[in-house]
């Protein structure tokens, strides 16, 4: 029997080399012998390929011998000990580089341990440590996986509060008389690691109190990685710093009691930022805006910005206050107030209102747009709305404060918030509202959306489906201001159609609005190069004066569409045309925005 020992670091390493293949003509070296398809594709990718021909015997026995090494390296690296590999030349001019490879049979894992060096850790963790291996015996001797088991047991020790764990140089028995591979993984446990405070480092004025409110463990606890990875994401996700480092202050600066304290090392974004946005519509006219954001004014990752839009319908200045993690981590408080002016063909409002709403965020934090989102919030509008009364089409004015609640569900399984590829959106939300002043009302506004994204072809086509329903309880058209009213037609809604064109109509031709709204769309778009997409779709809606969605008077628009992808997002033009034309509607509607129609 022969024992031989092996360092499998140096295989793994060497390994590395099989995972890209170089873009060439022909192998440097031909392989020859009988050997799995797997095995044999993996030492050609290890050998690589050129585009130079050889041009001498001497070139070609130094390649040969060159491939000889990696065929030995991945071998090794996939449990084969037992191999031969000969390097050889061809006779034939000009001469070929040829390695020939006898496998041998798979070494198999046997009697995987763990030799603690410096005295065992805690029975809970060593016991962890030894589950964490997972190394079946009888299962293949490969490098990779070796060192897998090595980095798990490592994770399993972390996690139970061994800070300071390290590998000390494995040691990997390759038994030639029974063709096992027999490791044993020496490591250093440490001691356990208790956390005291933050310290924080930054180029900006972040409170270094609100940043310890944030940390999900209490001094005195033991270190858990996930905890420290935890507190990293809870800061990117407030979205006011370029970079967040959150990271374990060495031995040497433990406190007297041994507890080490966490480094926080954040870098600010911009103090302030100015963006600028335009959008056109046949029938809604040209929009500008702009929006001024002020970040961590208050020193909490906090965002306040102020929104001006002009536009035909619709223009407003609304500051806003954003407090993330407000009161605990994953939950943000909005405050904002407008002043606004609405000039649409059903009604005219001007108004000022204050709202209030708090979102609380469930599941892991992350800085991906995946979610889900509860939100509850409450608002007061004072208005001065003017309109047509429905039955006599005499003018109505109305002075109106108007109270409202808000509940809202979101769940996020999409991929990107303006260009989603894959997964699905789905929202509900409930807003009990009272409407007091020269009309009393109390009535209930529900309204659900779903959206799914298909991707097909590798991800360069999508199939893009939404539908939307809407009720309004208690909503009597006659009592219900036109301005609380269901809508549909324009840009994200049914495409084709004028702003506030689909739904029934007054005696005069105006829009009436309804108490109950049903939209659905499907899109298909193609990508044909890295910026540029083609859109083809059909919308569809209807909107009925009774408090359920109806599909009587069904309206109907198709039409297509390009994107030109940017590095944030798309920008958007569609021409669209109602597939049955209404009296009085335009031939076509054509419509230019930034971010996917849904």
């Amino acid at each position: 029997m022969s024992r031989l020992v092996h360092a499998v670091a140096a295989s793994a390493a060497l390994c590395a080399v099989a995972a890209g293949p170089a873009r060439a003509d022909q192998p440097r070296a031909a392989v020859e012998g009988e050997l799995d398809p797997e095995l044999r594709a993996a030492i050609l990718r290890a050998i690589g390929q050129t585009d130079r021909p050889i041009e001498n015997r001497f070139e070609a026995r130094r390649r040969a011998r060159a491939a000889a090494e990696d065929a030995i390296a991945v071998l090794r690296s996939e449990g084969y000990y037992a191999y031969t590999v000969e390097p050889d030349v061809t006779d034939v001019e000009p001469p070929t580089a040829l390695v020939r490879v006898t496998p041998g049979p798979r070494f198999r894992i046997a009697e995987p341990s763990i030799s603690w060096v410096g005295g065992p850790p805690e029975p809970q963790a060593g016991q962890a440590a030894a589950s964490a291996l997972d190394l079946q015996p009888g299962g293949p001797g490969r490098a990779a996986e070796v060192i897998a088991a090595e980095g798990r047991a490592v994770a399993a020790i972390q996690k139970l509060g061994y800070a300071d764990v390290r590998t000390e140089p494995r040691e990997v028995v390759v038994d030639h008389a029974d063709q096992t591979v027999r490791p044993t993984f020496r490591i250093a446990a440490g001691e356990i690691v208790r956390l005291d405070g933050i310290r924080l480092t930054t180029d900006g004025r972040t409170d270094p109190a609100w940043v310890t409110r944030l940390a999900p463990w209490r001094n005195g606890q033991a270190y858990d990685p996930d905890a420290v990875a935890e507190l990293e994401r809870r800061l990117l996700d407030a979205g006011v710093y370029d970079s967040v480092t959150v990271a374990l202050a060495p031995a040497a600066d433990a406190t007297p009691e041994g507890l080490r304290p966490i480094v926080v090392s954040l870098a600010e974004r911009s103090r302030r930022t100015l963006e600028l946005g335009a959008s056109w519509a046949t029938e809604e006219g040209l929009g500008v805006e702009g929006r001024w954001t002020r970040y961590n004014w208050l020193g909490r990752a906090d965002t306040l910005s102020v929104l001006g839009r002009v536009s035909e319908l619709d223009s407003r200045i609304a500051p806003t206050l954003t407090l993330p993690h407000w009161r605990r981590p994953q939950q943000t408080l909005t405050t904002g107030a407008a002043a606004y002016r609405v000039r649409t063909d059903a009604y005219d409002e001007t108004g000022v209102g204050v709202r209030a709403d708090v979102t609380r965020r469930f599941g892991r934090t992350t800085s991906l747009v995946q979610g889900s989102y509860v939100t509850v919030g409450a608002s007061v509008d004072v208005s001065r709305t003017e309109e047509l009364r429905t039955e006599t089409l005499n003018p109505l004015g109305r002075d109106l404060v108007t109270l409202g609640l808000l509940g809202d569900f979101s769940l996020d399984r999409s991929d990107d918030p303006l260009d989603p590829r894959r997964g699905w959106r789905v929202n509900a939300r409930a807003e009990p509202t009272v409407i007091v002043g020269e009309t009393n009302l109390p009535y209930l506004r529900l309204q659900a959306q779903g959206s799914y994204y298909l991707p097909m072809e590798a991800g360069r086509t999508v199939a893009a489906a939404r539908l939307r329903l809407g009720a309004i309880a208690n909503g009597q058209i006659p009592q219900l201001p036109a301005s609380r009213r269901f809508y549909a037609g324009g840009g994200g809604s049914v495409r084709g159609f004028g702003y506030q064109d689909v739904g029934p109509r007054l005696p005069d031709g105006r829009p009436q609005g309804g108490a109950a709204l049903f939209e659905t769309s499907l899109e298909l778009r193609r990508q044909f190069t890295e910026r540029w997409e083609f859109a083809a779709f059909v919308d569809a809606g209807a909107v009925s004066t009774d408090q359920t969605p109806s599909f009587q008077d069904l309206a109907i628009g198709a039409g297509v569409g390009v994107r030109y992808h940017l590095n944030f997002g798309p920008i958007r033009v569609d021409v669209a045309t109602p597939v049955s034309r209404r009296r009085g509607g335009a031939p076509f509607q054509i419509y230019v925005s930034i971010g996917q129609s849904f």
